[in-house]
């Protein structure tokens, strides 16, 4: 095989492996990266409660410290999309979410801690403690609010 051959299969070779590549963050994101669905439930304030389906996005960055989150759910009464941009410096996140339907957002801050994400977002008028953790291809999500018509959202995702 010539030089230029072997450069060129060398070559190929790096573009045909590129994908598995990507999938070898080692960040403290690492572990989100892809699509997730499932469903769980929705609480009111009032005590009643909904089922939800959901999907989410996660866009981890090449480092794995940079997380773009996009989710989805709907329950026969109730639908939010939420979006959120988060970065990991030292254990410590923060960021921004946005709710689109809803025209809100604020900022996200807290701690990522092995396969655990633990923090607070506010906004105008609206708090909410997060709480992620994820295993292999499974992750369950918890939002719990205070002040809103909305007092908890669980749910149990799997990797798609």
């Amino acid at each position: 095989m010539t030089i230029s051959k072997s450069i060129s299969a060398a070559l190929l070779a790096a573009a045909l492996l590129s994908p598995i590549a990507a999938h070898a963050v080692s960040g403290p994101f690492a572990a989100l990266a892809g699509a997730w669905s499932g469903g769980g439930t929705l609480t009111m304030a009032d005590g009643s409660k909904e089922q939800l389906r959901c999907r989410a996005s996660y866009d981890v960055g090449s480092a794995g410290t940079d997380l773009k989150l996009s989710l989805k759910c709907a329950s026969s009464s109730y639908n939010f999309e939420l979006g959120s941009a988060i970065i990991s410096q030292g254990g410590r996140i923060s960021g921004t979410w946005s709710e689109t339907s809803r025209n809100a957002g604020g900022t996200i801050a807290g701690r990522v801690n092995g396969d655990r994400i633990e923090a607070a977002a506010t906004g105008q008028g609206f708090s909410a403690n997060l709480s992620l953790a994820t295993q292999g291809n499974r992750q369950t999500v918890s939002i719990r609010s205070q002040d809103t018509d909305i007092t908890s959202v669980s749910l149990a995702l799997r990797r798609n």
